[in-house]
């Protein structure tokens, strides 16, 4: 791990795994986790060749956490940073829920610098919440519920998100460490993300989408409803969709072996 500051001065934790691999991933993590979520990930794209960087978004795992700056232009260009410091270019990039979000502005903030694929996991995008020309998603109040959880009872918020996350019984240890890894980010950036998170629109970011795209989406999910990845399909041309039965929200996790291996078979296809 080594850090990377960005403009306004915050440290970003980031992480490069097998440096000399012969194509380059960018991992960016969801609300309100870490980098460790892809474990299980970066072991298997590391083992077949790849170059692994992965990033703690600020607030959250390693990474500084300010009072302010948790929109998504601002972490897009934490993003963008990175990109910049390790000279990345023709990289795959990865997003999982807000994360999905957070790369979706990054392709039209920067008009998808240096990016030649693009995966999105469970993305909450184009919105997470319905809006008056915009049915899909979720309410705008059970993201102010969460919020105002936060802000009174921030562990049993992190203990019913994780119940949130699959669609199939998983270890009571796996359980706990993801209770863990949210309780480790800022609580400050845990309100202030899911502020985000209810209020941005990536609609228009999406017109800069022109690489290719896969959409990874568990057809159970209880925190972005499989809709969301059918409007990303239709907005993204020659998108492939590839949906999992028995997948929640944590797809990864539900389907590990068959996601790894989809994903895998993603990654290898040609891009023109």
């Amino acid at each position: 791990m080594f850090f990377i500051r960005t403009n306004d001065q915050v440290k970003i934790a980031v992480y490069d795994l097998n440096p000399c691999g012969s194509e380059t991933i960018l991992l960016i993590h969801g609300w309100p986790l870490s980098h460790q979520i892809f474990e299980y990930q970066e072991s298997l794209l590391t083992a077949n060749g790849f170059r692994v960087v992965s990033m703690d978004l600020r607030g959250f795992g390693a990474s500084d956490a300010p009072a302010c700056g948790y929109g998504y232009d601002r972490m897009a260009d934490d993003i963008y940073t990175v990109v910049r410091a390790l000279n990345l270019r023709c990289f795959t990039l990865v997003g999982f829920s807000m994360g999905g979000g957070i790369v979706t502005r990054y392709m039209g903030r920067y008009n998808g610098y240096g990016v030649k694929r693009l995966v999105l996991l469970g993305a909450a995008s184009p919105r997470f919440t319905q809006c008056s020309d915009f049915p899909y998603g979720v309410t705008r109040e059970a993201v102010d519920a969460w919020i105002s959880q936060a802000s009174t009872d921030r562990a049993q918020l992190c203990e019913q998100f994780g119940s949130m996350l699959f669609a199939s019984p998983q270890s009571s240890a796996i359980v706990d460490w993801l209770r863990m890894l949210s309780l480790g980010a800022s609580g400050i950036a845990t309100i202030q993300t899911a502020c985000a998170l209810r209020d941005e629109d990536c609609r228009a970011d999406f017109s800069k989408i022109c690489v290719p795209t896969g959409i990874f989406h568990g057809r159970q999910d209880a925190v972005v409803p499989f809709e969301l990845a059918t409007v990303q399909q239709s907005c993204i041309p020659g998108a492939q969709l590839f949906a999992f039965e028995n997948s929640g929200h944590a797809v990864f996790y539900d389907e590990l072996c068959s996601f790894n291996q989809q994903l895998l078979a993603f990654l290898r296809t040609p891009v023109c």
